[in-house]
């Protein structure tokens, strides 16, 4: 199975928990306007004043300042805005318009989580889970996802699956992997829905069944998991589960590559190098070796490497 590295949770955070800007601004009125917004804010509607931070953030209307954003969200937060607590949580944890500071982060994504915002929940299960502004704990991680989850945010029950696979922080059990990542790809969460194959692929917490393995990976895959389009790749390439097919192969590793997949751009380099799935190409083989390599892929560094000793 695939794992989620804590120590690589943050930026993941940051992706998972990037602004999924609410748009409340759906119609260009005069109430939204940002003079009037103002307005409102400065006599204490903490609506108002996120709204504003959001129009800065957007910049509709108004130049993109981060400074601007930050007062904002604090002045919503103050207000009793949970949204605007998190947002804030981010801009503390990103530097973006004030000093950065995971302690600040985790003060801000606490409100937020106490106040029924599930992604501020979230955010300080991945602060635990990586000790980012507190001492590592990944006991209290498990608790944090499972508020998010509780709360309807995917991640979190993707990520409690994660530490049920491993046993961090909670008893170790492939059927509780199973019970969230589960619950995680229901609610549209393509990584639950990835790591959910690979349990069907093994026979982890769930009977074994390859077809269901690869349901779950098209799954994934179609939902911009591009490693999970790599991986269905070696499953046609390997006939595990389904026919031997080297042109399907080569089209998901395509998949994968594009996507930004090192592994896929391998396999896909190896495909023209070995003219299996496509006609035989040292150039094209090179290319997409060398492109796995500036991806940080070791093994397309050295595929590259062979082919340059090799004259071509």
């Amino acid at each position: 199975m695939k794992h989620i590295l804590f120590g690589a949770l943050v930026a993941l955070s940051l992706l998972a928990c990037n602004k999924e800007q609410e748009n409340t601004q759906a119609e260009n009125t005069q109430t939204n306007e940002p003079h009037s917004l103002e307005k409102k804010c400065n006599k204490g509607d903490a609506k108002a004043c996120f709204d504003l931070g959001e129009l800065h953030y957007n910049a509709e209307g108004v130049e993109r300042d981060y400074t601007k954003i930050a007062e904002y969200y604090q002045k919503a937060c103050d207000g009793g805005e949970a949204t605007g607590c998190y947002y804030l949580g981010l801009l503390y944890a990103d530097g973006e318009g004030v000093k950065q500071d995971y302690t600040r982060a985790r003060e801000f994504y606490q409100k937020a989580c106490d106040s029924g915002e599930a992604r501020g929940c979230f955010n300080l299960g991945v602060l635990y889970g990586n000790g980012e502004g507190v001492e590592q704990d990944y006991k209290k991680a498990s608790e944090y996802f499972q508020k998010a989850c509780d709360g309807g945010y995917t991640g979190g029950c993707s990520y409690l699956g994660e530490l049920y696979y491993d046993g961090k922080g909670v008893r170790q059990s492939y059927a509780k992997t199973a019970e969230y990542l589960q619950k995680a790809c229901d609610g549209g969460d393509a990584t639950g829905c990835g790591y959910l194959g690979f349990l069907y692929q093994d026979g982890k917490g769930v009977k074994q069944d390859t077809q269901k393995a690869i349901e779950y990976l098209q799954k994934a895959c179609d939902g911009g998991e591009a490693v999970d389009c790599s991986n269905i790749g070696l499953l046609y390439k390997n006939g595990k589960g389904v026919r031997q097919d080297y042109v399907k192969a080569k089209e998901y590793y395509q998949k994968g590559c594009d996507g930004g997949d090192a592994r896929g751009c391998v396999f896909l380099g190896f495909s023209y190098q070995d003219g299996k799935g496509v006609r035989q190409d040292y150039a094209q083989a090179k290319e997409y070796f060398g492109k796995a390599c500036d991806l940080g892929y070791q093994n397309g560094c050295e595929a590259y490497k062979e082919l340059n000793k090799q004259g071509f």
